[in-house]
């Protein structure tokens, strides 16, 4: 029997450049702030733009190539979890914080301030895919880092090997300088 699932996923725009800090440890803690706008229509028939913003921190191998590849106004896919923290001031004043944890993410369109194309490249098209935690089955799944509280093993599908056709980086671009 479940305990309990806490599971978020957003698709949004950056408000912001990331930001990325280290532990002692060394270990890299990146903080994004993900507008997502939802469109209803009111009585009236007008439409009706609602704007969400959240706090998404990402840790690990997953927080260093955020840090390093989003850019303010990029879209991004984000799969996580919701935590709540409280926290008590100098003053003695409590504060709350809703952080979204990321163990996901998918880097999607170019952004308003360029950014890049389509993303990193993955095997699942023009998206860059990022995973934390392990991996399993009997191909790498394609993931970086072991995100905070784990994160899921998953194994890359077998896919035929696309044919060959140029780049649109011209000719000294190889793939091989693409990190993920």
């Amino acid at each position: 029997m479940a305990r309990g699932i806490n599971k978020v996923i957003l698709v949004g725009n950056l408000g912001n450049d990331p930001e990325t800090k280290y532990t002692q440890g060394g270990m890299a803690v990146t903080t994004i702030s993900l507008a997502t706008t939802s469109v209803r229509k009111d009585r009236d028939g007008n439409n009706q733009e609602r704007t969400e913003w959240h706090r998404v921190k990402l840790f690990g191998k997953l927080g260093e190539i955020a840090g390093e590849y989003l850019r303010k106004g990029r879209q991004v896919y984000i799969e996580g979890s919701i935590r709540y923290d409280k926290f008590t001031g100098q003053d003695g004043v409590e504060k709350y914080f809703t952080d979204i944890i990321a163990d996901e993410m998918q880097m999607l369109g170019g952004g308003e301030s360029g950014g890049g194309g389509g993303g990193g490249r993955s095997e699942g098209g023009g998206r860059g895919e990022f995973r934390g935690g392990g991996g399993g089955g009997d191909r790498p799944a394609r993931q970086y880092g072991g995100g905070y509280g784990g994160g899921r093993q998953e194994s890359a599908p077998r896919r035929e090997a696309p044919p060959a056709k140029s780049n649109d980086f011209g000719d000294d671009f190889a793939d091989d300088d693409i990190p993920f």
